[in-house]
């Protein structure tokens, strides 16, 4: 289920733990809070209208550069977490994406974190989206928080 709030620029996500995503100490094993980071990245595009198959289709690819995630609290097997992800920085060049991976139960923060992804042909050649195709950038730029002077983050 996924619940976008454009009030805060965020969407929200709800998944259940499943048994194969957890270690032998019973808790869900580190790098799958990363699949987790994309399943709410995905969300948050495809609630404004796009996709990773449609920006494809149109010769852009948007490639993980650097990502950071800080474990507070482990999920466990069956619990329904909320992954809350919002874009953070966004320029025509790259985007930011923060996420809160919170249990559903008690809203309880678990982890924190963010992914860095620039844009990018299929050449793997940067590329400036803003020119490309400033639909795009125009409807994403909208959902970036607004900073104290008004302006939108730029990156």
């Amino acid at each position: 289920m996924t619940i976008a709030n454009q009030a805060n620029y965020t969407t929200e996500t709800t998944l259940r733990v499943r048994y194969q995503e957890t270690d032998q100490m019973g808790v869900v094993y580190y790098a799958n809070y990363l699949v987790w980071f994309e399943v709410g990245r995905s969300d948050f595009i495809r609630n404004q209208g796009y996709s990773y198959q449609l920006f494809e289709e149109r010769g852009l690819l948007l490639p993980v550069v650097e990502v950071q995630c800080k474990y507070l609290a482990p999920a466990r097997y069956d619990e329904e977490i909320v992954v809350l992800t919002r874009l953070a920085e966004f320029s025509g060049g790259k985007m930011v994406f923060e996420y809160r991976i919170m249990r559903a139960e008690d809203r309880k923060l678990l982890v924190t974190g963010m992914s860095k992804h620039l844009w990018v042909n299929k050449e793997m050649k940067r590329v400036n989206i803003k020119h490309l195709y400033p639909e795009v950038f125009d409807k994403l730029a909208a959902l970036c928080p607004k900073e104290k002077d008004g302006s939108r983050c730029s990156g």
